[in-house]
């Protein structure tokens, strides 16, 4: 990966262009959770199995991100992104004119396999524009579309799909994409020589423990986020009393806290990356205890709604950035292992936290299991920094 800073006023705009591209990206995942209902009654299917469109989306995420970064290893990084990109529109237009139920899972599917391997090339990318002290900070930068689409995505979709019907949606977010297209093609530096290390050599980083275990803590920190981000609706609306009015006032809250703490997680990450992993992950963890019992009026439950998010995406760039060094060498497939990784843990807490609500644990159970994952996730960074420290010295 080259180290060489780019020019700072092309800077700004190539940075943009990749996160123009992640907020198209994360609203493809998020958007059909508001469209579930109208998705339903046109295609003649039941909403369990609408709702199949989003888990297989996050099913080809984790499946398809290592797999498309593989297939482009030879590719300079630029032209994968523009391949990826045009992979994506081509998926939405194909969800938007879908005639039937296995066509639109067949355009999410084609979208979620340029998902993963972009959230992990896009990072990649965009801290070889900057000197590497900036590093976490520019990869930030570009997530912040990522974390906007996350509060937008929905209501986004759900007022696209009232009215003007749900496959306006699909339509929009194929404009985004080719906005970001453009974008990418007009800002994004071609470089020859900045290409991946081939297939061998980016599988060969995966021999090492450390990759692993930075991957074992984006899982686990992950998974301990979306516990209670996965029920935090009917967390608010039916533990802490709030009306379902409320509830977008609250998530837009709660969006100004991710991406307040995304920033200011990259900004840590320069300082000192390995302190802040820990900090990150014992804020977060500490955050999910204070919300479990805080949840129960509604004034300190608004304040935690922040600060949960803001925990939460703080880790955001701390974990994306450790596992470029776990495999600097080689970065771009295990960057994209780490989307997975991401994608795995949201499955993982959704997966166990419904298993507890459905055996009459209540709403706070999954709350206090993103508590337990995130005290795993902090033992599994301990040890990370271990082999770091254990490593540093055999080395020196």
């Amino acid at each position: 990966m080259s180290t060489t800073e780019y020019p700072k006023r092309r800077r700004g705009p190539a940075i943009g262009a990749l996160a123009l591209g992640a907020f198209g990206i994360g609203l493809t995942e998020f958007v059909v959770v508001g469209l579930l209902g109208p998705l339903g009654e046109d295609l003649e299917v039941s909403i369990p199995t609408a709702g199949l469109l989003v888990t297989g989306y996050a099913a080809a995420v984790a499946i398809g991100a290592p797999i498309m970064t593989a297939a482009g290893t030879r590719l300079p990084r630029k032209t994968m992104l523009v391949v990826l990109m045009g992979l994506f529109i081509a998926g939405n237009v194909l969800a938007a004119v879908a005639p039937g139920y296995g066509v639109l899972m067949t355009g999410r599917v084609v979208s979620a396999l340029c998902h993963g391997a972009f959230m992990g090339i896009g990072p990649v990318m965009a801290a070889s524009l900057v000197a590497p002290e900036r590093r976490s900070r520019a990869i930030a930068l570009m997530m912040t579309g990522l974390t906007l689409s996350t509060v937008v995505g929905v209501p986004f979709g759900t007022a696209l799909g009232q009215q003007l019907g749900w496959r306006s949606a699909f339509w929009a977010i194929a404009g985004i994409g080719a906005a970001a297209l453009a974008a990418i093609m007009a800002f994004v530096p071609s470089r020859p020589n900045d290409t991946g290390s081939g297939l061998r050599g980016e599988l060969a980083v995966f021999r090492r423990l450390q990759v692993w275990l930075v991957l074992a803590v984006t899982m686990l920190g992950w998974g301990a986020a979306y516990a209670a981000i996965t029920f935090l609706e009917p967390i608010l609306t039916r533990v802490a009393g709030f009306d379902a009015s409320a509830v977008p006032w609250l998530l837009l809250l709660f969006g100004a806290g991710l991406t307040g703490g995304n920033l200011l997680g990259g900004r840590l990450a320069d300082r000192a990356l390995t302190p802040t992993l820990y900090g990150t992950i014992l804020t977060a963890t500490a955050a999910l205890t204070v919300f479990a019992f805080a949840v129960h009026k509604q004034a300190p439950a608004v304040i935690m709604v922040f600060v949960l998010g803001a925990a939460s995406f703080a880790m955001v760039p701390v974990f994306q950035t450790r596992v470029m060094d776990a495999a600097k060498d080689a970065p771009s497939l295990a960057s994209s292992a780490n989307a997975s990784a991401f994608n795995v843990g949201i499955a993982l807490s959704a997966w166990l936290g419904g298993m507890a609500i459905g055996d009459g644990y209540g709403l706070i159970a999954p709350v206090w299991i993103g508590v337990a994952l995130g005290v795993t996730a902090l033992g599994a960074a301990l040890v990370s920094g271990a082999v770091e420290r254990r490593t540093t010295r055999s080395l020196s």
